[in-house]
Parts: C-alpha cells; structure tokens; sequence
C-alpha cells in the first residue's frame, strides 16, 4: 500500500513559478513508476508528465513540455513537479499518482494510487 500527499500548490500570477511535492509513504518507492494529472473544473482528468522508478527516463504532455520539469528523490520518498511560465488554463487541482512498475505511464487506468490533489490557481 502506498499514501500520497501532494503540497505547494496555490495562486501565482499568469508567467509565475511554483513547485508541488508529492510525498511516499512505504521503502520501495524506487519501485513505483510516478505522475502528475491534472483536474479543471467541469474538464476530465489529463495528464501532465510521468517519471520512471529510477527517474532516468520523463514523458510530458505537449501543453507542459519545456515549462514544466518532474522529478523525484526517491531518498526522500518524493516527487516534484517544477512548473514555470504558468498561464491561466493551468489552473486545476493536481494529482500525483503511482503505480508498480518498470516504465513510465500515461494513463490514469494504470495508476493504482492517487494523492488528494493540490490546486493550483493561476491568475490572469
């Protein structure tokens, strides 16, 4: 069984920076590939970005590539999600996720384990 809790989310004007955290609980995180998913309001889950157990390989949506940057300290037992540049249609409640396993992945049905979500509120 693996708990999740994200944190740092927020309101940050429109071109701002934040840094969520998504904290493991249990001693084989290494083990669990990880993702962050996304929620707006009357919009369906998507995802954002996926890391690998060892953190060697990371996938990202095509709306976040070369703003935002994930990655994980699997000595800490958490993942980060550094989003730069941040524009209005990112504001949504954000998820991590995780699920056992030797690749990345980009499906919310491939997940077994999901945090309680972070919002994140950028203004305009």
């Amino acid at each position: 069984q693996v708990q999740l809790v994200e944190s740092g989310g927020g309101l940050v004007p429109a071109g701002g920076s934040l840094r969520l955290s998504c904290a493991a609980s249990g001693r084989t995180f290494r083990l669990y590939a990880m993702g962050w998913f996304r929620q707006a309001s009357g919009k369906e889950r998507e995802f954002v970005t996926a890391i690998t157990g060892g953190g060697d390989t990371t996938y990202y949506a095509d709306s976040v590539r070369g703003r935002f940057t994930i990655s994980r300290d699997n000595a800490k037992n958490t993942m980060y999600l550094q989003m730069n540049s941040l524009k209005a249609e990112d504001t949504a409640v954000y998820y991590c996720a995780a699920v056992r396993g030797r690749r990345y992945y980009v499906r919310a049905d491939d997940y077994n384990y999901w945090g309680q979500g972070t919002q994140v509120t950028v203004s305009s």
